[in-house]
């Protein structure tokens, strides 16, 4: 069903008014995250060490299962990482995919960014690359996510993303091949925990932007998915003449539509924050009403906001904010539509 959307532009993003900075403000309830970012900012560090540093507590901690090694293992029960970081000023970006051995994938992402010409690497190359770079290659399985994967198997591998293939992939595992015809339509298997990533923006007080994005990806993914979160103007977008965003959710639908692209040019178009990351939203959601998803964003003036697709498993979606008016990480939250 179309779904009309009326938004109303200012003159231009400055007429709000400037808002305290710095800023980071980051997806989901994160707050280590956004206090390990908070504390580069308040120092004076960089807002491309901000978000690095963001991103990889996260990482460390395994923030709720969806970041960081030992989770969402794969078909094969392998757990890989996808992330990308994005320098607003000179709009450099370095990202990696379905990287394996690697804990650290936001500081490999930034090794992509400062040590190549290249914006992306992938795979096995992008492992290799980083034990070049001095990167320990470690092994990125816990008991945790060996668990999940042993449940998974005595499940029929449900749930999985396989269609149109023989045996039936809504009752069997694989190994899968073509089925005749293209006639199969399965539901979406939709889990808040599924598709999470932490989404990170940050700016300081010289008009500095930079955002950046970690996963571990989906569960019981196809081996070599690579979703949104490291495809540079769907999981993140980062330009220092308009602003910044960060998506999370469905990366299989979200990256369709770039929302962090659009949400950024929305902004520099006049858009305030929260009218920008709802326009973003709004696209998808003509094409996938019910899709799981959600985007934070902030302009140059420091003003922020954040929008969400109402789901079954998503009404109501919270992301940190972290600014000198608390000069602590303070959730915030928004209603989804």
């Amino acid at each position: 069903m179309f779904l009309p959307l009326v938004l109303i532009f200012s003159s231009s993003p400055f007429s709000l008014g400037q808002a305290p900075l710095p800023l980071a403000v980051n997806t989901w309830p994160f707050k280590s995250a956004s206090a390990a970012a908070w504390s580069v900012l308040r120092s004076g560090g960089s807002v491309l060490d901000a978000v690095e540093k963001g991103c990889s507590r996260c990482e460390q901690e395994q923030c709720d299962g969806s970041v960081g090694f030992g989770g969402s293992p794969d078909e094969s029960g392998e757990t890989t990482l996808d992330a990308m970081i994005m320098n607003g000023n000179t709009m450099e970006v370095g990202a990696v995919a379905d990287l394996r051995r690697i804990k650290n994938a936001i500081g490999v992402a930034r090794a992509v960014m400062e040590r190549t010409e290249h914006t992306m690497l992938v795979g096995e190359s992008a492992s290799v690359f980083a034990e070049n770079m001095g990167f320990v290659a470690e092994d990125l399985t816990t008991n945790t996510s060996l668990n999940i994967f042993s449940q998974w198997l005595k499940g029929n591998c449900q749930p999985n993303y396989r269609k149109n293939v023989s045996p039936d992939s809504s009752k069997s595992c694989g190994p899968y091949r073509p089925e005749a015809g293209l006639t199969q339509k399965r539901a979406r298997p939709v889990n808040i925990h599924s598709h999470d990533t932490i989404g990170l923006i940050a700016l300081d007080g010289n008009g500095h932007v930079a955002a950046g994005t970690s996963t571990n990806g989906l569960n019981h993914k196809v081996p070599g998915r690579v979703g949104d979160s490291p495809i540079i103007g769907a999981g993140a977008y980062a330009d220092s003449s308009a602003g910044a965003a960060a998506a999370t959710g469905d990366g299989d639908i979200m990256m369709r539509f770039l929302p962090s692209y659009l949400a950024v040019e929305l902004m520099r178009a006049g858009a305030d924050p929260s009218a920008a990351c709802k326009s973003a939203i709004s696209r998808i959601k003509r094409h996938y009403s019910d899709f799981f998803g959600a985007i934070i964003c902030a302009n140059i003036t420091g003003h922020y906001g954040a929008a969400c697709n109402k789901a079954p498993s998503l009404a109501e979606f919270h992301y940190m904010v972290s600014n000198p008016q608390s000069d602590t990480p303070t959730l915030k939250s928004v209603d989804c539509f």
